[in-house]
């Protein structure tokens, strides 16, 4: 399996795929390689987890585009490219958010998924946010970041195997008396950022 992953590798790099080409189907390459089809599926996954493929499993794999490396220096500022509102059903607030925003668990809030977008349209980041009541201008932000496994949407969402390891920033914004107005996740692939204090 690692013989056919470099083999792949090699043949991505001569270009014969380029980035955003699908790959041959497991089925075709098993042939071509003379192995099983579970075997091209073990080289996939290797080569999905290195960055080298995009795609989901049991779906055509394309060659990815090179990394993007960006550089997070400002975790309030908008962002400069597509974005896509994912989900904005209301929740109700975990111990954890009631703590954030300063509510009683339970409370029904506002929420949202937006995904943010690389001009090519791949998936930068994700930016879960939560309020209560209607948004309201804020003063300043306060930030805490750390690591964390990606849950099955958002590593869906990334184009990422679920339990790979994002920057989770948690981003708190302030009204003018420091009171908290609004809470977010913004979830940063590990291979796709920077961050930078």
């Amino acid at each position: 399996m690692p013989r056919i992953a470099a083999d792949i590798r090699r043949r991505i790099a001569a270009r014969e795929w380029v980035a955003g080409q699908a790959l041959p189907s497991r089925r075709e390459m098993a042939v071509e390689y003379h192995v099983h089809e579970q075997t091209l599926r073990l080289a996939y996954n290797l080569l999905r987890r290195s960055g080298i493929l995009d795609g989901e499993k049991g779906r055509h794999v394309i060659v990815a585009h090179p990394p993007a490396m960006r550089t997070l220096t400002d975790v309030d500022a908008e962002w400069p490219w597509g974005t896509e509102l994912t989900d904005s059903s209301p929740q109700r607030a975990s111990d954890d958010l009631a703590g954030r925003l300063d509510v009683l668990p339970g409370v029904l809030l506002q929420h949202e998924v937006v995904e943010c977008l690389e001009p090519g349209g791949r998936s930068a980041m994700l930016v879960e946010s939560w309020w209560r009541g209607r948004r309201r201008p804020h003063a300043s932000p306060v930030a805490e970041l750390g690591v964390a496994p990606l849950t099955v949407d958002q590593a869906h969402a990334l184009g990422l195997l679920v339990d790979a390891l994002a920057y989770r920033v948690i981003r708190t914004r302030l009204d003018v008396h420091a009171a908290p107005v609004e809470t977010a996740d913004l979830i940063l692939p590990l291979d796709r950022w920077t961050i930078r204090l």
